[in-house]
């Protein structure tokens, strides 16, 4: 089976490619440097053609709020058209748990954006919604450092590392669409701040982490719950611990 996986250079998309290639199907990593543009619609006719799915985890290059809504509206309304006129008879995107709680995020504006797309594309279609990435913990600490403290919200948090998300997004591209949305999470929950500290405390980094529970997320005001999956959310296999251990070894 032909699949293109949109954002195929990525985090992510990398291990999807590389996922899907050990099971035996054509692959297809799409992205600008392989000549595939998804903001001008470069190269999709071509890529797409004889595709039976399409894997997009490809992610807005800024993260200003503008910038971010233009990212997953153009190419969304880029991509649906090519796919429609290529036959593709599936669409899996990668999204946010919370994502529709998180309104007050420009880039979260983005992502439902993304989503409303998905749902009235007429392509039938399976939304995966993953919680963050381990991988992320030092971007999150960026966005909310203030000098020598880190001011993080004391939400709960229910990390999960790359590889278990890419596992679940391969494992859906090859499966039935269930047009909806299915939820992927780690398998710990801590707060965010406790976490942090954890972090910080592995890799050595000497920056105090103050817990606050007015602290914006990404722009948003978090409830204990809003970065939480529901009950049915399919559980990644590795911890914290295991993840670090790992990304550590080379």
């Amino acid at each position: 089976m032909k699949i293109v996986v949109i954002g195929g250079s990525g985090l992510i998309g990398s291990k999807v490619v590389n996922n899907l290639l050990a099971r035996g199907h054509e692959v297809i990593a799409a992205s600008p440097a392989s000549g595939v543009d998804t903001m001008t619609g470069k190269g999709l006719k071509e890529a797409l053609q004889d595709a039976r799915v399409v894997v997009d985890v490809a992610n807005s290059p800024s993260f200003e709020d503008k910038a971010v809504l233009e990212f997953f509206e153009t190419s969304g309304r880029n991509l649906f058209a090519a796919e429609k006129a290529a036959g593709v008879a599936h669409h899996v995107a990668l999204s946010v748990v919370g994502t529709d709680r998180l309104a007050q995020s420009g880039y979260f504006r983005g992502k439902i954006a993304q989503e409303k797309l998905i749902r009235e594309s007429g392509v039938p279609y399976t939304i995966v919604q993953s919680t963050q990435f381990f991988e992320f913990l030092g971007g999150i600490a960026k966005a909310s450092a203030n000098e020598d403290a880190v001011h993080l919200s004391d939400a709960y948090i229910q990390p999960i590392a790359s590889g278990d998300v890419a596992s679940a997004v391969a494992n859906r591209a090859v499966d039935a669409p269930v047009n909806g949305v299915v939820e992927i999470a780690g398998p710990e929950k801590s707060r965010l701040s406790d976490l942090m500290q954890r972090y910080f405390k592995a890799t050595g980094d000497a920056r105090t982490v103050v817990a606050d529970e007015n602290a914006l997320y990404f722009g948003a005001q978090l409830a204990a719950d809003t970065l939480l999956p529901g009950p049915q959310a399919q559980l990644g296999a590795v911890n914290f611990d295991t993840w670090f251990e790992q990304s550590t070894a080379h």
